[in-house]
């Protein structure tokens, strides 16, 4: 999570997405890997009132990687998405650009009014560089422990009633 939000044109952001090769960095997001994240929102979600949506991202579209960081391009999915689009406005969105070790949250108004941007920044840096240290799944299921936590602190609810308004399911984008 960046503070600041301006993206700088970066030939050599452009560069390493043009010659990333998923099936060297990706080997980790198995089918299995991947259905225990999605646990992991499911998990996060409960006891409160937010919505928790996690992306997963190879690289950045070669045809916007030029002009548009990790920052820029969370922002984007975060409503391409409609992360935005819940009840009480706390959609977060945790956003993962392997190709640029990047890890981004985007949090909607609703729970920004809570949560300072450096307690998502903090939340970031420890889970990549947990990544850092090949503990990629572990670091995020952690993260997403962590956004759960927070959800509650601002909106919990004792009874926890069926109502999800965003799927659950991790999206990863090749």
């Amino acid at each position: 999570m960046a503070e600041n939000n301006a993206s700088h044109s970066s030939f050599a952001r452009w560069w390493r997405q043009v010659l990333f090769v998923p099936l060297l960095h990706s080997k980790w997001l198995t089918t299995e890997a991947r259905a225990r994240l999605t646990d992991k929102v499911t998990s996060a979600e409960r006891g409160h009132q937010g919505e928790v949506f996690l992306i997963i991202e190879n690289h950045l579209p070669i045809q916007e990687a030029y002009h548009v960081g990790c920052r820029d391009r969370a922002i984007d999915l975060f409503s391409e998405y409609r992360v935005w689009d819940t009840e009480e406005n706390t959609g977060v969105l945790v956003y993962v650009n392997i190709c640029e070790h990047q890890l981004e949250i985007v949090a909607d108004r609703g729970i920004s009014a809570h949560v300072s941007p450096t307690v998502w920044r903090a939340m970031c840096e420890k889970a990549v560089s947990g990544i850092a240290h090949k503990k990629t799944e572990e670091s995020l299921a952690e993260l997403l422990d962590e956004v759960g936590q927070v959800l509650r602190q601002y909106y919990h609810l004792e009874n926890n009633p069926e109502g999800n308004e965003l799927s659950d399911t991790l999206v990863f984008l090749k």
